[in-house]
């Protein structure tokens, strides 16, 4: 319908131009005493009518790509997780590089990445000091290489190669893009310059700017407090299952992430395109 609409118009435009361009001629050999004012009159038919008809069509192209990138579902907000969704997190072959003998690798990382103290890191209640010594405590044998591991501990984060892209097309399709992430300030000043997909964002929430953590229900409601979005309207992603139960319990949407391919399609089956 739309289509024929456009081409019964656009057959119409042309006939009225051939019109406008056909009576200049016609009036110029006219006799009358009037046929001069009305060849002036045509001429500038010629140059002014097509010139509006631009101007419209311009007009109609915005308004109609604007009405385009308006999300049509009920999905107006695409909420991310950073870590293995925006950015790989590869803690094991970060400390693998060391070279350290097979025990000495087991209690580092259980000291460090697999301990207790790393998911408490990104609270952002205590100071990075803070933080190391009590994983240090944990392994005080390999106490050098624990705060040379945790000093470096930013090359665990890298940006997921297809991250840009992403963000940047749910924007142009409309939607409104937002961070919540469980992310340490230290990590965060370590690794902020990779983070590419930011200017994409209209809003963050690190935990160690509020003081809460994933899956905690207080953290997604101050998401959508700070951020003034509705829990129906949406949807987060994120590679951990209790994050993603925690953010329905608050009334979001939730997507368990695994991988881009899989995870725009579970979007598509939300209205996400």
């Amino acid at each position: 319908m739309k289509k024929n609409m456009k081409r019964t118009a656009a057959i119409a435009g042309v006939i009225l131009l051939l019109i406008l361009f056909i009576l200049p001629m016609i009036f110029a050999l006219g006799n009358g005493e009037d046929s001069q004012a009305w060849f002036r009159a045509s001429v500038g038919a010629v140059i002014l009518i097509p010139c509006f008809a631009y101007l419209m069509m311009l007009v109609y192209r915005v308004l109609d790509r604007r009405t385009a990138s308006r999300p049509s579902g009920e999905i107006k907000n695409v909420v991310f997780d950073i870590g293995q969704v925006l950015m790989r997190f590869d803690w094991e072959g970060y400390l693998k590089s060391y070279g350290f003998p097979e025990e000495k690798y087991e209690k580092i990382a259980d000291a460090v990445f697999r301990g207790p103290v790393w998911d408490q890191r990104d609270r952002g209640c205590l100071t990075e000091p803070e933080y190391v010594n009590q994983m240090v405590s944990l392994a005080p044998e390999y106490e050098k290489d624990i705060r040379e591991v945790m000093r470096r501990s930013g090359e665990t984060i890298s940006l997921m190669d297809y991250a840009v892209t992403w963000v940047k097309y749910l924007k142009e399709r409309g939607y409104h893009l937002y961070i919540l992430s469980n992310y340490s300030e230290y990590m965060r000043q370590q690794t902020i310059d990779r983070m590419e997909f930011l200017p994409y964002m209209d809003g963050t929430v690190f935990s160690c700017d509020v003081k809460l953590l994933k899956p905690e229900r207080e953290i997604y409601e101050t998401l959508m407090e700070q951020c003034g979005i509705d829990g129906k309207e949406t949807v987060f992603l994120d590679d951990r299952a209790e994050n993603c139960e925690g953010a329905r319990a608050a009334g979001l949407h939730a997507i368990q992430f695994f991988s881009m391919k899989q995870a725009a399609k579970e979007l598509e089956k939300l209205g996400v395109k």
